[in-house]
């Protein structure tokens, strides 16, 4: 449908406790505030006619565009050249400073003629609560003003802005050098007006945006061979990440299709306890240690919370703030992205048994422990209480790491992950003179690892499988020499990675599993997982083979749209597709360049 752009036709800007999806048109298709998990203000990308927009583009709709982020910063400058003369806009948000959860939100776009004679025609149509909220609108002295229940927005420009119904639009004419910009400012229903806007406070504002990003980029200690994918990549963790919290949510947006017209349709704007504890890692690859150490600390009040569904000291997401609440229901007033309906609004993956995730939890406090200063005696108390618990219930089926819903089986991965929990519990112990059960724990994690190798083996396949009694491949399997469970190198792993190789690797892109083979639980297909590629490579790279790791690499890298940001998927076209830009695929990205770089730096010595 032409009406909706591609996913993948997006930058992306935020200020560290929301963000927005910026076409390549100059349309704000997306954006939730004040958090990534609130109600939607813009949510054209859901439905074209109901879910809102913000349009400040050149009004020839013969442009070309061209879009890139000003570097190493989440400023995004969309050009446009015609005949008439170049054009740019430029996007961002001023980044949070503070660490404090607020309501207010600021969202800051210029204009400017860099060639000839340009014009530009806005249009804001705010559509809250996804669509659902009636709005008024007050326009007076320059300051356009929207009030819905519980929520009002100030548009301010630096040129007139008219009545449009309840919305506004407007145009500028600008001739080379000259610049205009509106601000649109999101909050609770007391909102105060802000100070009037002008072109000099849009550049400085803007200015103070590029600073922030360039001085945290330059605090990277990454020195490898892919400095921009990966300073890219780190730039989009942290924009998908709340800084009151340190929680990263999986992706900025919900809803978006895995398969155009299909129903796999999620919400992921939540944290994952599985996607936050891998990124410890990657981030602390990077430098970036406080950033490890705030999830990590955020991990721990997890399990003191101990909020998890009928009794599990945890459960697989959160909401940003630690909220264990997300219940799912369908926006049925929206026709979803090109018809892809349902709608999600929250995930009922939340209520699942996914027992990996005490394995992935453990991980995380194990890489971070030193970055966040070890912990407390009561923190270790509930860590140990949650192994001991884990103990005498391990030994039990579950919905696995891809949150199937076609029942629940004695996933693998679900077992590795088991292993990995106790092996880090015991690690931790030893290494800060904690009180541990290490008999208990010991026999846990040898009796896991004697029944993965006799009863997820698969002699027909020679290899792991995804769960025990299949012959189905799982890529989940990929982290199995990154935990540790089995050397990189020794002949069941290798052997495994040959039939991941046959069955699931196409053209160096990964696909999770075969839905048709073990049978999920929804209709329709999906594309292969960026995410499992990135995975792909590292255990290529682990296992010593140099040369197809970095092939593959090299040619994700064309998978990436045109500001180096990767959704969920890539489609049978190579197109993206899911949600967008995900977190998981980033921080597998960086985890991936790492590793390589491990690698070939150890073959050049």
């Amino acid at each position: 449908m032409d009406r909706y752009p591609p996913i993948a036709d997006h930058g992306l800007v935020g200020d560290l406790q929301t963000a927005a999806l910026v076409s390549s048109r100059g349309v704000v298709d997306w954006f939730a505030a004040p958090r990534f998990d609130s109600p939607s203000v813009f949510a054209a990308l859901l439905d074209h006619d109901r879910g809102g927009h913000f349009l400040f583009a050149p009004e020839n709709e013969t442009t070309t565009c061209k879009q890139l982020y000003y570097p190493d910063t989440a400023v995004l400058v969309t050009r446009f050249m015609s005949p008439d003369g170049v054009g740019e806009v430029f996007d961002c948000m001023p980044p949070d400073r503070t660490g404090t959860p607020t309501d207010e939100h600021v969202l800051i776009r210029g204009v400017r003629a860099v060639r000839g004679t340009v014009r530009f025609a806005l249009e804001c149509r705010p559509r809250f609560d996804y669509g659902r909220a009636t709005h008024r609108l007050d326009l007076r002295d320059g300051t356009a003003t929207f009030r819905a229940p519980d929520v009002a927005a100030h548009l301010q420009g630096t040129f007139p802005l008219q009545r449009d119904g309840t919305d506004v639009r407007g145009t500028v004419t600008l001739r080379a050098g000259e610049v205009a910009a509106a601000v649109f400012t999101v909050g609770g229903a007391d909102l105060a007006t802000p100070p009037p806007l002008t072109p000099d406070r849009a550049m400085e504002r803007f200015w103070e945006v590029v600073d922030f990003w360039q001085r945290w980029v330059r605090s990277s200690r990454y020195h490898g061979r892919w400095p921009g994918v990966v300073h890219r990549s780190a730039i989009t963790l942290k924009l998908l990440t709340y800084a009151p919290t340190g929680a990263p949510v999986a992706a900025a947006t919900m809803g978006l299709p895995e398969q155009i017209g299909g129903e796999r349709n999620w919400d992921y704007r939540y944290t994952w306890v599985r996607d936050g504890s891998l990124s410890v890692r990657a981030l602390l690859d990077l430098g970036f240690a406080e950033e490890a150490a705030q999830f990590t600390r955020w991990m721990g009040d997890r399990l003191q919370a101990r909020e998890g569904v009928d009794g599990e000291p945890l459960q697989i997401m959160y909401r940003v703030d630690g909220d264990p609440q997300v219940p799912e229901e369908i926006l049925s007033h929206f026709e979803g992205y090109q018809g892809s309906y349902p709608v999600r609004l929250g995930n009922a993956a939340a209520d699942q048994l996914q027992l990996d995730i005490y394995g992935e939890a453990l991980y995380a406090l194990s890489e971070g422990h030193d970055v966040a200063q070890g912990g407390s005696y009561h923190g270790w108390k509930n860590l140990a209480r949650t192994l001991d618990r884990l103990a005498d219930s391990w030994d039990r089926p579950d919905e696995g790491i891809w949150e199937t819903r076609g029942g629940r089986q004695d996933f693998t991965f679900s077992r590795v992950m088991e292993w990995t929990a106790f092996d880090r519990g015991l690690r931790l112990a030893r290494e800060q003179s904690r009180p541990a059960d290490v008999p208990r724990w010991t026999a846990a994690r040898d009796a896991i690892l004697e029944q993965v190798m006799e009863r997820g083996w698969n002699e027909k396949q020679q290899a792991l499988v995804q769960h025990y009694g299949s012959e189905v491949l799982d890529a989940s399997l990929l982290l199995i020499p990154r935990v540790g469970f089995l050397a990189p190198r020794t002949a069941s792993w290798l052997s495994t990675l040959d039939a991941m190789e046959r069955t699931l690797v196409s053209d160096s892109l990964v696909y999770r599993y075969d839905p048709t083979a073990s049978p999920d639980g929804l209709r329709g297909s999906e594309g292969t997982f960026s995410l499992c590629t990135f995975l792909y490579v590292d255990a290529l790279a682990l296992a010593g083979r140099t040369r197809p790791a970095r092939y593959a690499f090299e040619k994700m890298q064309t998978y990436a749209n045109h500001v180096g940001l990767f959704a969920e998927e890539i489609g049978p076209s190579g197109e993206q597709l899911g949600n967008f830009p995900q977190a998981f695929t980033h921080l597998s990205l960086i985890m991936a360049a790492t590793t390589l770089d491990d690698a070939l730096d150890q073959q050049r010595d």
